[in-house]
């Protein structure tokens, strides 16, 4: 159960990520997809599985592949924004140039 709960706070963290990106629509669905996330998590926890393609269920897994699709934006902007990628990119253009 570790493993959900730390995917479940990774998921809240993604519409921070999102907004961070300037993808207002995909905040605002993901935010939405948490509070299915989160209900499909105590349903399982204290009661009973809803069961397959139950609407909490579509939601926690949507989430999962949201939050996803939000962390590899967020690395791939910071990897583009580091100054040691940029003086890479120089290098190499300065050595195809010559």
């Amino acid at each position: 159960m570790g493993a959900i709960v730390m995917f479940l706070i990774l998921a809240t963290v993604a519409p921070f990520l999102f907004l961070q990106a300037k993808k207002m629509a995909f905040a605002v669905a993901q935010s939405i997809l948490l509070i299915g996330m989160w209900l499909y998590f105590f349903q399982v926890t204290m009661y009973a599985d809803p069961g397959v393609f139950s609407i909490t269920w579509s939601m926690f897994y949507l989430g999962l592949i949201g939050a996803h699709v939000a962390w590899v934006m967020f690395i791939v902007a910071t990897v583009k924004s580091s100054p040691g990628y940029k003086e890479s990119l120089t290098k190499e253009k300065e050595t195809l140039l010559s």
